[in-house]
C-alpha cells in the first residue's frame, strides 16, 4: 500500500504548518522493537536473487516508509506490483521483492527482529 502526499487528508492547516494524517496505515500488532533504516539504492537493483532461500524467496518483514527520491516497484507474493514514487508514504507487507527503477533514497521503519533476519540473509548471500 502506498499513498501520495497530496492524497493524505489535511487534518490541520495553520500559518506555517500543514498536518496530514492517514489512519490505518499498517498494523504493528505483535511486533517488538522497531528499527529505522535509510537505504540508498541504485537503478537496476533487484532483490529477487538476494532473497532466494528466504520463505517464499521474498522478504517476510513488513516495512513502513517514505521514498525521498527515485522510484521503486514492489512485487507481492501474490504477484501484485505497485510502483512507489518520490514523496510517497508506503507500507510493504511481508512477502515482497523490490526493483529499483530510478536511483532511490528510502526511509523505512521495520520490526527489528524480522528485518535483521532478512539483512543477515542478504549479508550471507553477498559473501558467496
Amino acid at each position: 500500500m502506498k499513498i501520495a502526499k497530496e492524497n493524505i487528508e489535511i487534518k490541520l492547516e495553520i500559518p506555517g504548518a500543514i498536518i496530514r494524517q492517514k489512519n490505518g496505515f499498517g498494523d504493528s500488532t505483535g511486533y517488538g522493537k522497531i528499527s529505522a533504516e535509510y537505504f540508498s539504492l541504485s537503478a537496476g537493483v533487484d532483490t529477487s536473487p538476494i532473497f532466494i532461500g528466504l520463505e517464499g524467496n521474498s522478504c517476510q518483514c513488513p516495512h513502513w516508509g517514505f521514498l525521498l527520491s527515485g522510484q521503486i516497484t514492489t512485487t507481492s507474493s501474490e504477484n501484485i506490483q505497485e510502483t512507489i514514487n518520490k514523496n510517497d508514504l508506503f507500507f510493504m507487507q511481508p512477502g515482497h521483492n523490490v526493483k529499483v527503477n530510478e536511483d532511490a533514497e528510502i526511509i523505512m521503519f521495520s520490526p527489528e527482529h524480522e528485518h535483521t533476519i532478512v539483512i543477515n540473509h542478504m549479508i550471507d548471500k553477498t559473501k558467496n
